[in-house]
């Protein structure tokens, strides 16, 4: 498995396009200085009327597939 780390900081009218699917991808720079792209549809759960804000995870399988996404 392949774990990543990084903040989000947007707001709720940014994110607006990737909750209602008018957008896909939410680009996002690691801790490690890594671009991820990650399906704006995993984001959902955390999504508040500030926004999303806060620290996660990602997880990946060992083919490179979504295992999971956590706020830490």
């Amino acid at each position: 498995m392949m774990e990543f780390l990084f903040s989000l900081n947007v707001s709720y009218e940014a994110f607006l396009p990737y909750y209602q699917g008018l957008a896909e991808k939410v680009q996002v720079r690691d801790h490690q200085g890594r671009v991820l792209h990650i399906n704006g549809k995993y984001f959902r759960p955390y999504l508040t009327p500030q926004g999303i804000h806060g620290q996660f995870k990602l997880v990946l399988n060992r083919e490179g597939n979504f295992k999971s996404l956590n706020k830490l």
